[in-house]
């Protein structure tokens, strides 16, 4: 029962979820929420270590929220659930694609998409930012931002250096990964 069920909701995860990996995260956490399967906290782990291995961040979510849940056979079950649809979908949208690309009806789909997936990666990084950077919830249940006394000092300058390096310097991003990997090792030992 818990393979079928972790099929289903990455299938559904797959399938309902534009733009990639980021927008997929905030439906994979209100997933993996509802099933009681991890904490808010360890989530924001799975997205960094999903950002630090190969692969597509919403398959090395979906893998190990499966393996975490139920073990190898739970990762290939939630791997196969999230990777399907968008394999589907893909062959289906190319065969038509073609016929229909000066469809007005399907550039208003498209123009309605974009602004949708901008917004779920934005939720995204707000997920991540209030546990990875704040110390808490950045907005309360009453809409109101909490920044005073939640402020994680370390990560928020690691994070500011971050857009520094690679914004003005174009530090590849691998390397900015790599020493920051490294400067939490040694100042949290």
């Amino acid at each position: 029962m818990a393979f079928i069920n972790l099929f289903l909701m990455f299938f559904r995860i797959g399938i309902f979820s534009f733009g990639g990996g980021y927008a997929m995260l905030p439906l994979i956490f209100q997933s993996v929420k509802d099933f009681n399967v991890m904490t808010a906290s360890e989530f924001s782990k799975l997205v960094a270590l999903s950002q630090v291995t190969p692969g597509p961040v919403a398959v090395n979510a979906a893998t190990y929220v499966g393996f975490n849940y139920a073990g190898l056979g739970g990762a290939f079950v939630s791997t196969f659930g999230v990777a399907l649809p968008s394999f589907v979908l893909v062959i289906l949208v190319m065969h038509f694609m073609e016929k229909f690309k000066e469809s007005k009806g399907l550039q208003a789909v498209f123009f309605g998409i974009r602004p949708a997936t901008v917004g779920l990666i934005a939720s995204a990084v707000v997920f991540i930012s209030e546990t990875s950077l704040l110390n808490g919830p950045l907005i309360s249940k009453n809409f109101i931002i909490n920044i005073e006394s939640y402020v994680n000092v370390l990560p928020c300058i690691i994070f500011i250096c971050t857009i520094i390096l690679v914004g003005k310097f174009k530090i590849s991003p691998i390397k900015i990964t790599i020493l920051a990997g490294i400067i939490g090792a040694f100042v949290l030992n």
